[in-house]
This record gives structure tokens, sequence and C-alpha cells, in this order.
């Protein structure tokens, strides 16, 4: 299972960083387009829906055929670079955060690591540190997937050196505030629910059936992501309405476009303009992207610790699992 176990200890802080990186680089790919759609339905001012003839995406079938139709099958992967170099990096930083907090809790305090609670709280601090860590990758990443025809940024290098000369170092942290208010009780609420539903699936199916642990590993990861995201999907809203401030040129082919002066001035105009749906935008991409790699995550980091565990001491007792 997820986080230190002092009954069954075999992935190291390097190892967990390894198998994190390596679980955030195949879950991207797979998830990329998903990704796509839920920051361009993010970003528009306009009602998400066909009665609405202003608005350029009305539901995620409809969107799917327009960007494939103007912009290609590529266009599902805007942004890939920089995203892979988020997922790599946070899914190395986040899982040997949240392995070494875990330890540290079990070694320091009374609390036992296994606890919920434990999860809940050191599941946060883990991606908030991975946050700060990667959050200029991030917002490279939100200005791809964001952009349309013609692009403002042909290449990752052309935008780092754009955004730095024209914007100032300080964009690349556009949006930290609210991501770290979001990400806090979204990942904390990720390893708290993903701890739950593991105990539970170990209650409801006989310890025997070790078959199906892979399946279990990633049904539990679907679950507590979408649960997870519903509870803390407006700030990400928020998060990525902040993150293309001064790019408003480049997101003129798809609406309206606003000019927002921090998070409350963003959360008041989202209020004002849209109503309490305005921060619900692209939740139904959000839910499936949320399901799938939360539990494609879950899944690969497990795997890839028990293969990790096999390979360094196959002759030892294997990662327990959960």
């Amino acid at each position: 299972m997820v986080g230190y176990d002092p009954e069954a200890k075999c992935v190291s802080s390097a190892e967990a960083a390894a198998a994190g990186s390596a679980s955030g680089l195949v879950t991207r790919v797979l998830v990329s387009p998903l990704d796509v759609l839920k920051i361009r339905f993010q970003l528009q001012i306009e009602q998400l829906s066909s009665r609405n003839p202003t608005a350029k995406y009305h539901g995620i079938l409809q969107a799917v055929q327009c960007i494939f139709r103007e912009e290609g099958l590529t266009a599902f992967w805007k942004g890939h670079v920089p995203a892979q170099f988020l997922s790599i990096g946070f899914g190395a930083v986040q899982f040997m955060a949240f392995e070494s907090l875990t330890e540290l809790v079990h070694n320091v305090t009374s609390f036992n690591a296994r606890d919920s609670s434990v999860h809940l709280v050191c599941g946060g601090l883990a991606a908030c540190t991975a946050t700060v860590a990667v959050q200029p990758v991030d917002t490279l990443r939100t200005r791809f997937a964001a952009q349309g025809e013609p692009k403002i940024y042909p290449n990752l290098r052309h935008a780092v050196v754009t955004m730095y000369q024209t914007e100032g170092p300080q964009t690349f942290y556009r949006g930290l505030t609210p991501t770290l208010v979001a990400i806090f009780p979204y990942a904390g609420l990720q390893f708290f629910f993903y701890n739950i539903l593991q105990k539970f699936s170990k209650w409801v199916i006989p310890a025997e059936a070790k078959n199906g642990a892979n399946v279990k590993n990633l049904v539990c990861g679907s679950c507590a992501g979408v649960i997870s995201k519903s509870l803390t999907y407006p700030l990400d809203v928020v998060k990525k309405r902040l993150q293309v401030g001064g790019f408003e040129h480049a997101r003129a082919a798809f609406g309206q476009v606003r000019t927002y002066g921090g998070l409350l001035d963003c959360m008041r105009q989202i209020m004002r303009e849209e109503g309490p749906a305005g921060f619900f935008k692209g939740l139904s991409p959000s839910l499936l992207k949320a399901a799938s790699s939360t539990g494609l995550i879950f899944f690969w980091y497990e795997l890839f610790c028990g293969l990790l565990c096999a390979v360094r001491s196959p002759e030892s007792t294997k990662r327990k699992e959960g």
C-alpha cells in the first residue's frame, strides 16, 4: 500500500521518486486529451451550452470534433512536453515526500503511519512541496494547451524566453496561491480516500485473493480521484484563469477574455458574470481525467514499486499490497 509501512518496508525515498516519476510519465500520455478539454472549458467565459450561439465549446463530444477539425489530432497533446516535465517532476517529488513524511510521522510521533488522517495531512503537504517545485512548468503547460492557431509560442524555449522578457519571472508563478490552497485538500483527500478504500477492499476481498490487486489499486485510485476533484474543483478553475493572465491576445479566437487582479477579484468576476456554475466549467472532462489519472497514478506507482522491490531484493518480503 502507498505510504510507509513498518511491517513491510521495501521502497527507499529514491525508489519512491523513480516510481512516482515513471507513473506520472505513463499516465500523462494517456490522459492528455482530457486535460486539454478541461483547460479549454475552464477558460471559456461563455456558458458551455449549445443554446449559447457565442460559445465555442458546448460539450465534450462537440469540443472534441471542433478541436480535431480546426487543429488536428496533435492538438489533444498540445503542451505535452512541459506537461511531461510537470508529471515526471510532480510524481517524483510528491511520492518521495509522502513516503518520507509518513515514515517521519511513524518515527517521531505516536500516530500510526497507516492511519487515514496521517495520509490526509502528509498527502497534502507532499503535494504542496511538489507544486512549488513544478509550478513554472504547470504555467507553461497551461499556456500551450490554451493557445489556438496561429500559435503564439512555437516551442518551449520560445515560450520561456518570451514570458520572461515580456512579463518577468513572477509570471511563472501565476496562480500559485489558489494552486496551493486547492492542492492541499485535493491531494490530501486523494491519499485519504485511497487509504480508506484500500482498507475497505481488504475487508471485502479475502486476503488470499491476490490476483486482482492491480485492478483493485486502479479502482480505488479512480474513486479517490473523483471524490477529491469534486470537492475542490472551483479553485482549479480560478487557478487556470489566473495562469493565462497577460496571455489574453492568444485567447481571442476562443471568445471573450478577462483580466483578473488576483484570487479574490477572479472569484468575484466569475460569480458576477457567470454565476456559481462558472466555478464548475469543465467538470465533466475533469472528473473523467481525475478518475483515469488518479487511478492510473496509483496503479502504476504500486506496480513500479513492486518491480523495484523484486529487482533489488528478490528473496526478501515483497512490498505489502493494499
